[in-house]
């Protein structure tokens, strides 16, 4: 005697059941290697992330704020970690949280080292490529043929995320100084290494060299103008010993450096430059004294002696 067939409606609800007992089993099993892996994150890790600007830009090294935040409370200070888009503000705010102390650093900027000027404002060549420095720093010298010099194409302005950096008609990046938040993004980003973060220095006054190329000086002013020629003059008026040669290219400790300025005027190219300085005063026109005239006496006549002897005196 054959047994009668499954009805439809039972064998749904068999298959439910039996989908629904293998859920629960893979329920419990997840429910225990979770509380077996669990991990337990210190609730300061919010509390620090909350303090952060949020930025993720990278400048502290770290993959992200909430990287930056488990590594402050890894190590429950802030020795060799600094937020440069908060600045001393938030890391005031931060040694709070973890109970440690937070020392004041000094303010930075990012600039850029380069100014270039080809000889008559002539380019050797035109780049018509991906406008990219990374991909043209492998492919192309450069518009004005220095190999070192900016390549234009604009990468650091697309690292920055405060806007505080722009490109200039020259095609030369310009940094706002009351943007920049020292991150150090464009710096990453210039595969030529021309944008360097530098000290704000004292009333924001600073100086430095705007020029990286290594060649020679004869070599270094055929392709722009402005290049560093390695001479030597900056670093022998230096006072300080803030201004060394290195490679036929000049650079300016800015730990050292006091803002004297002779190196600027030594300079003979103008590959040093000073930044938010007063402009010179100029002397006094002083007027020239009056010069004293004197009248010169008329010339009287001399008489005329006649055939007769009779002076008499000739008409003018």
């Amino acid at each position: 005697m054959n047994p009668e067939p499954m009805s439809t409606s039972t064998a749904i609800l068999i298959a439910l059941a039996v989908l629904g007992l293998i859920g629960a089993v893979f329920s419990v099993v997840l429910y225990i290697v979770a509380q077996k892996f669990k991990v337990e994150e210190d609730p300061m890790i919010d509390e620090v992330a909350e303090a952060l600007p949020g930025a993720n830009c990278g400048g502290c090294g770290k993959a992200g704020c909430r990287a930056f935040a488990e590594a402050c409370v890894a190590q429950k200070n802030l020795d060799g970690l600094r937020c440069a888009p908060g600045g001393d503000a938030v890391a005031q705010k931060i040694a709070t949280i973890l109970g440690c102390t937070s020392e004041q650093s000094e303010p930075q900027v990012a600039v850029v080292r380069c100014c270039p000027s080809h000889k008559g404002d002539n380019r050797c060549s035109n780049y018509d490529g991906l406008r990219s420095c990374a991909f043209a720093n492998s492919v192309y010298v450069g518009e004005s043929g220095c190999a070192f010099g900016c390549l234009g194409c604009g990468d650091c302005v697309a690292a920055c995320q405060f806007d505080a950096i722009k490109m200039n008609d020259n095609g030369v990046p310009e940094v706002d100084e009351d943007k920049c938040t020292a991150c150090g993004a464009c710096a990453k980003a210039c595969p030529r290494g021309i944008i360097e973060l530098r000290n704000k220095g004292r009333m924001n006054r600073r100086v430095y060299v705007r020029c990286v190329n290594k060649e020679k000086g004869a070599n270094a002013r055929k392709t722009c103008d402005n290049a560093c020629i390695g001479c030597g003059k900056c670093e022998k008026v230096c006072p300080f010993d803030a201004v060394h040669v290195t490679d036929n290219v000049a650079y300016i400790d800015y730990t050292k450096c006091k803002a004297c300025r002779k190196c600027v005027t030594e300079c003979p190219t103008g590959a040093i430059t000073d930044v938010n300085f007063p402009a010179p005063a100029k002397k006094p026109v002083v007027p020239a004294a009056p010069v004293a005239t004197t009248t010169a006496p008329t010339a009287q006549a001399e008489p005329v002696v006649s055939e007769n002897n009779t002076k008499t005196t000739e008409d003018k």
